[in-house]
């Protein structure tokens, strides 16, 4: 596990210092397997089936390699392949970056395309639309950031690489043309394995952020579903991010309304949508941080 936290901060520090490796993330080759594979097998295979080859063979090569470089050469070819598969897996593209793009667009239309690539596939957030831009800074953190993550953690590479695959074949490139069932069954896979991924990032927001705030969220959400099938949605994670950045916006409103009182400056009128998206920001970042503390505290305790 010393191996992992070192292979994570690594593969961060490679991925915001050295720029153009991000651009080694490209996906294509999966798309144009999922299009030959469709081709052979027709559009009347089992989704389950449909999924096990389509998505089975890239892991189990993964795997096979990540099993021969197991303990080979005092393990330091496996620690290299370790970060080079979650440097691969991240993103693909940075989420600081994409906020900071919408932070400093220079004209509405401007922020509307860095909006649009925030939010990837997700709905269409408008640039007022603060509970939505909160929504894509969590959505972008879990899908980018902490699905890998946590999987990487879990399997190592292969974890990396089955939670990025999983999450490719539901975009619009891969699944506009899978037959409905196949789509299908890529986006179950995706709903499992986020489900953890939102629940312990709700539980880190909870501690770095407003505990009361996240959890009354949390418990309100699941009482709102009571007597619903479990469907593996990660609603939760929205309304508990959603509840912790309008107890930071209260906050500042409070600590204004003192800075006023008190002569000093007033602060420049930013929109309220930037202020929450920033807010979302810094939060996850905090959550990263949360996750490696935690991480690097099973280090300390022995699970090595």
């Amino acid at each position: 596990m010393s191996a992992t936290l070192i292979a994570v901060v690594l593969a961060l520090f490679l991925g915001h210092a050295v720029a153009p490796l991000t651009r080694l993330r490209r996906y294509g080759w999966f798309v144009r397997w999922l299009a030959l594979m469709q081709q052979w097998l027709g559009s009347g295979a089992a989704s389950a089936f449909a999924l096990l080859l389509t998505l089975g063979l890239p892991l189990l090569l993964v795997g096979c390699l990540q099993s021969a470089l197991d303990g080979r050469f005092f393990g330091i070819p496996g620690f290299v392949f370790a970060v080079v598969m979650l440097l691969y897996c991240w993103g693909p593209r940075d989420l600081d970056v994409d906020v900071e793009a919408v932070d400093e667009a220079p004209d509405e239309a401007a922020r509307q395309r860095a909006i649009g690539q925030l939010a990837g596939d997700g709905r269409p957030v408008a640039g007022d639309d603060a509970p939505g831009l909160v929504a894509a800074v969590f959505s972008g953190a879990r899908r980018r950031w902490f699905g890998v993550l946590l999987w990487f953690m879990l399997l190592g590479p292969f974890g990396a690489l089955l939670y990025r695959l999983a999450e490719r074949g539901t975009l619009g490139d891969a699944a506009g043309f899978l037959p409905g069932a196949h789509a299908a069954a890529y986006r179950h896979l995706l709903a499992i394995l986020d489900w953890p991924v939102a629940q312990l990032m709700a539980l880190a927001l909870a501690l770095v952020g407003s505990f009361d705030a996240v959890y009354a969220a949390w418990r309100q959400w699941h009482a709102a579903r009571h007597g619903q099938p479990f469907d593996f949605s990660t609603g939760f994670l929205d309304a508990a991010a959603l509840a912790s950045v309008q107890q930071s916006a209260r906050h500042q409103a409070q600590q204004q309304v003192l800075d006023i009182e008190a002569g000093l400056d007033a602060p420049t009128d930013a929109p309220q949508s930037l202020f929450w998206m920033n807010t979302a920001m810094a939060l996850v970042w905090r959550i990263l941080v949360a996750w490696l503390v935690v991480l690097a505290l099973f280090v300390l305790a022995g699970y090595v």
